[in-house]
């Protein structure tokens, strides 16, 4: 039986473990963070002050930081084991994506293209706060096309990988703010982002019913995994060949569908078969965003049903892939 996370109102946004797995962020579209141990799911603290819908976080390394990115037009950063809020920036529109480097030293986040303002990714450095004081990030990149739905850091922090609403991906330096490659796999609004452990690979989950296996480096596509509704979000096993995707109709689509509840299942898919092996239902809506443990042993899902679901894996499932 999973265990079940109850902290939010509204639909989770975005789940993630930090690096050692220990703990797990969840943000959702009302203006609570929560933090929770991922071994036994007790909620460990909120980090508040947002006044609006959260839609990303992330934290850095040795999870002294976490950064969190909403739509009241700010990108926060805090302190991971006080709940104290050290820096805050104000952005001229909703704050999509956010991230840390390799480091620690340096986030980037992504502004929404609304209410006539440009989507733009800005870069900060941590170390000198006259950065942050002053809102003068050291480097801001102009995205006029298609606005960025989802961006990570790449290895070693020398690039991002941002995807677009219109489907592409691309890779910006973070040093020159240039655009090194620009590919275009899907058809659709690219949702959610994931690197693998090694981060030499990464998945993306796209409103065109797919999840995409690609190389870091290159942005070389490497395998497909389709299925018949949008895909929300995709996650790499840090041990196995495995992914897991969760997706569903939107919200607003779903009574318009057939009366089976529109299969709000996560799938489980081998990386190098495509095929897949594996579901687990439990959502009362479409899962929006999905994440594997650090040490492969347990995966968390979160739902438009404003739950959070940590599953671990039957000892059978380690078995299984051993001998396969």
């Amino acid at each position: 039986k999973p265990i079940l996370l109850q902290g939010h109102e509204r639909s989770i946004t975005q789940i993630k473990y930090n690096r050692e797995g220990d703990l797990l962020f969840t943000v959702a579209k009302d203006p609570i963070v929560n933090v929770w141990y991922s071994v036994n799911g007790e909620r460990l603290g909120t980090y508040n002050g947002h006044t609006g819908a959260v839609w990303c976080v992330d934290a850095d390394w040795d999870t002294r930081h976490v950064l969190t990115g909403s739509a009241d037009n700010s990108c926060r950063l805090w302190d991971c084991e006080t709940g104290k809020q050290l820096a805050l920036v104000k952005t001229s529109s909703a704050v999509r994506t956010c991230g840390f480097d390799f480091g620690g030293n340096i986030i980037m986040f992504s502004t929404d293209k609304q209410m006539g303002y440009q989507c733009f990714v800005s870069f900060f450095d941590l170390r000198d706060s006259s950065q942050i004081e002053n809102n003068e990030p050291y480097m801001k990149i102009p995205c006029s096309d298609s606005k960025i739905t989802s961006a990570v850091w790449g290895p070693l922090g020398e690039f991002i990988i941002a995807g677009h609403e219109n489907g592409e991906l691309n890779q910006f330096s973070a040093k020159s703010g240039e655009q090194l490659s620009n590919v275009k796999e899907h058809t659709k609004q690219i949702n959610d982002i994931q690197t693998s452990r090694d981060m030499t690979m990464f998945i993306t989950a796209s409103k065109d019913n797919t999840a995409k296996l690609f190389d870091c480096t290159t942005l070389e596509h490497l395998k497909t995994f389709r299925t018949e509704r949008p895909v929300n979000s995709a996650a790499l096993s840090p041990i196995f060949d495995h992914v897991v995707l969760g997706g569903g109709q939107e919200a607003m689509d779903v009574t318009t569908t057939s009366t089976r509840i529109g299969k709000f299942e996560a799938r489980f898919f081998h990386l190098a078969f495509e095929e897949e092996f594996g579901r687990v239902k439990g959502h009362f809506g479409p899962i929006n965003s999905v994440a594997f443990h650090p040490d492969g042993k347990s995966y968390s899902s979160g739902g438009e049903d404003g739950y959070v679901r940590i599953h671990y894996f039957d000892p059978q499932y380690f078995e299984f892939e051993f001998e396969a």
